[in-house]
């Protein structure tokens, strides 16, 4: 048996990729590549079962996929159906046997990790996990207070990196110097043109009001104390111990 059918099928599912046939010299040879960077995911081959080191006669079909970790790469060489890349001599490369030995569900793992460790980073960007921010806000320049008491969706600049999915809480700047709000991004790369000489902004994202936070809980002295936050002029991503603490936050009842 072979899966090289399935394989192709679940490529041309998931990722409208079609398998290219680049060498006259092997024409059953498969190349999966991305669109945008062109860069190869994963190569099927047919090889002869000699050059794998496999007793008997005739070819088997492999996977050829890149892995992030070197060393789970070399802990999956030790598996029954991994090998060393076949023609790769350098990067985290295995092949794959395509015969039954490894489990289709653990071939198409290996797959996606190869997609995602060879996509570019635009491309990475767009298939990341949901994602959580800090964000500023500065009074003097927009008053996010009242517009929260308005609608409790508004549109924000956006930060490089932001998209839609992604947690943003909102640090609004001196004279609050605190975390007030927890907002969803449900809109990134809205067009948007504007320059005063103080807020430059090239693209909006909406967001949305989830919860609302006391202005004493978590304060800037609390952030650098308790949480490593020592400064808030951009977008930047949340520690562990105060997503936890953000997570659990209830204002206090009267």
């Amino acid at each position: 048996m072979t899966y090289r059918d399935s394989l192709i099928g679940y490529v041309r599912e998931k990722y409208k990729t079609e398998p290219e046939y680049l060498w006259l010299r092997f024409p059953d040879y498969a190349v999966f590549r991305h669109a945008d960077n062109r860069k190869w995911f994963g190569i099927v081959m047919d090889l002869r079962r000699s050059r794998l080191g496999l007793d008997g006669d005739g070819e088997v079909d492999v996977l050829n996929v890149k892995l992030a970790d070197g060393l789970f790469a070399e802990l999956l060489l030790e598996q029954p159906g991994y090998f060393r890349g076949y023609h790769f001599g350098k990067g985290n490369w295995v092949s794959i046997l395509l015969d039954g030995t490894v489990p289709f569900e653990d071939i198409r793992s290996a797959l996606d990790e190869s997609y995602a460790v060879t996509a570019s980073a635009k491309s990475r960007q767009k298939t990341r996990p949901a994602k959580e921010w800090i964000v500023p806000a500065n009074p003097k320049y927009y008053d996010i207070e009242q517009a929260f008491a308005a609608s409790d969706e508004i549109d924000w600049k956006q930060g490089a990196g932001i998209r839609r999915g992604d947690t943003v809480y909102m640090y609004v700047a001196a004279p609050v110097s605190a975390i007030l709000y927890k907002c969803a991004v449900t809109e990134t790369d809205i067009p948007f043109r504007y320059d005063d000489g103080n807020v430059r902004m090239k693209a909006l994202m909406k967001i949305k009001l989830l919860k609302r936070f006391d202005p004493a809980a978590f304060t800037f002295e609390i952030l650098g104390r308790e949480y490593g936050v020592f400064a808030v002029r951009g977008p930047r991503s949340v520690p562990r111990g105060l997503k936890d603490a953000l997570e659990i936050y209830e204002i206090p009842k009267a």
